[in-house]
């Protein structure tokens, strides 16, 4: 499978508006372009495992920002946890 330019563009502005979401669920606000990028990004491959394991396939844009999102907020979960600890 070769990356494009274009695949490239749309998995971070998946993992932009995954990041940005997650954020806002979990504490209100955003983490700036970069932060919501990783959050997403990370919070993508975090839900797709999680959603895997379920036997459960996240297909088309919509469903590839809610893996993201469920990951991300995940994501964001574990680490609140880890801060308090």
């Amino acid at each position: 499978m070769t990356l494009t330019l274009t695949a490239v563009i749309v998995w971070l502005i998946i993992g932009a508006v995954a990041g940005w979401l997650a954020g806002l669920i979990m504490r209100g606000a955003g983490f700036g372009l970069i932060g919501n990028i990783v959050v997403g990004i990370v919070g993508a491959v975090i839900g797709g495992w999680v959603f895997a394991q379920f036997g459960i396939i996240m297909e088309g844009i919509i469903g590839q920002i809610i893996g993201a999102v469920v990951g991300a907020v995940i994501l964001l979960f574990i680490i609140g946890l880890i801060k308090r600890a």
